[in-house]
């Protein structure tokens, strides 16, 4: 058996990293950042049959005996124990997901979707209108951070009810969660932050109830179903993560896509693809969240060329599995809108842990991509492509920074 491969903590070449990987075998073992062993899944195929066994959990007190119930070294030493401490549906097993999963689904459906579109839509001409005065002049503006991060981190501030002191450093100790690149000292002090500040969330909201999933996830807590205050905690946590994390990533990558490849962007202003055709290549050709630790192998999980043995940890590379040329050819690392493969992707999750906002995300990604380029035709990089640089991570995928000029606005 080969060496384990030690996952970059950087992110620096995700998918260069994801193509070695693929080629030691769609199930291969990787060290993550502190020395942590896994079974790195790449492949397109495997990972689908995986996501769909029970014998694999993402329940790490149940299943990962190194975790040692959450009082072993690990939770007290490893920069990356957050990803397997939380306690809340995306960390849940079995009847335990069901659970938890009910109590948040409901603020996701179709239904409560489309009635987020006119405010999704007010919120995203005033971002336009912000970035316009920005920009003026022909100044620079730093798309991801006005637009990108600013959109979906308001409608999700706003569907949780957050109050506005929170945000700003909520926001700021999330990217600190995704930065793999922290020491453990680190990362130990984010954590600690991150839930100091959830508690003086649920602190605020107890005080001035309103009407948002906050609030009512503290009436359920309250109303005595079995809803820990620690389940309470994690789930707002992950739902305000996930909310805006994974949309970020997609805005940003599409923007870039289309504006180094306008052949791509003349496409959707002919009529010859849409904007949900951009969104699902954007999500294929560039994960949101290229892995995602971890789960864990509840019994012997024998594989054509592997055995993944009970207990061991299991790292999802999605990323890996959108640039899988066994499903989307061999040009799999271009970015191609009419590719008959597009909506083959996993970016959003597969089996029971599929994302239950993958609707909001895309109703979002597309109102603000189509308001951008009908605002801004004539949008355009500031810096050259190769010049940006992604965040460092090998959990999120995006850009730093998206510097843009807008040149002449349509007027709104």
């Amino acid at each position: 058996m080969t060496c384990p491969y030690a996952i970059d903590p950087t992110g620096k070449d995700v998918h260069g990293e994801a193509a070695m990987l693929r080629e030691r075998g769609h199930a291969t073992l990787v060290e993550l950042p502190g020395g942590v062993p896994a079974w790195a899944i790449t492949g397109h195929a495997l990972i689908k049959r995986l996501l769909t066994d029970p014998r694999v959990s993402r329940d790490s007190y149940q299943h990962w005996p190194a975790w040692e119930n959450g009082e072993g070294e690990l939770a007290k030493t490893w920069q990356l124990a957050i990803w397997v401490a939380d306690r809340n549906m995306m960390t849940a097993y079995g009847k335990e997901h069901t659970r938890l999963r009910k109590l948040v689904v409901k603020a996701f459906t179709a239904r409560s979707t489309a009635l987020m579109r006119p405010r999704v839509e007010e919120i995203t001409n005033d971002l336009l209108d912000a970035m316009a005065a920005e920009g003026r002049d022909g100044g620079q503006v730093d798309l991801r951070a006005s637009f990108a991060y600013a959109l979906p981190t308001q409608v999700i501030s706003e569907l949780l009810g957050i109050p506005m002191e929170l945000r700003p450093k909520l926001l700021e100790l999330v990217h600190g969660i995704f930065d793999t690149t922290l020491s453990p000292e680190a990362a130990e002090a984010n954590v600690t932050a991150v839930y100091d500040t959830m508690a003086r969330l649920l602190e605020l909201k107890r005080a001035d109830p309103g009407d948002d999933l906050t609030t009512r996830l503290i009436t359920v807590r309250e109303g005595g179903d079995g809803l820990t205050e620690r389940e309470l905690v994690d789930t707002l946590l992950l739902l305000f993560t996930a909310g805006h994390e994974t949309t970020v990533n997609l805005l940003d990558h599409a923007v870039f896509a289309l504006l180094t490849q306008p052949d791509q962007l003349k496409l959707v202003r002919e009529g010859e693809a849409s904007w949900d055709d951009v969104i699902d290549e954007a999500l294929r050709w560039q994960a949101p969240l290229v892995n995602m630790p971890l789960r864990f192998a509840v019994e012997d999980i024998e594989l054509d060329e592997v055995t993944i043995p009970k207990g061991d940890a299991i790292l999802i590379g999605f990323g890996s599995a959108g640039r899988d040329p066994l499903v989307h050819g061999d040009d799999a690392d271009s970015f191609d809108i009419t590719r008959a493969t597009r909506r083959d992707h996993l970016a959003f999750g597969h089996g029971v842990h599929f994302c239950p906002g993958q609707a909001l995300g895309r109703l979002e990604a597309a109102v603000a991509l189509s308001a951008l380029f009908e605002r801004f035709p004539h949008l355009a990089l500031a810096k050259p492509a190769d010049d940006l640089l992604p965040i460092e991570s090998f959990i999120s995928n995006g850009h730093r920074e998206l510097p843009v000029v807008l040149g002449t606005p349509v007027p709104a």
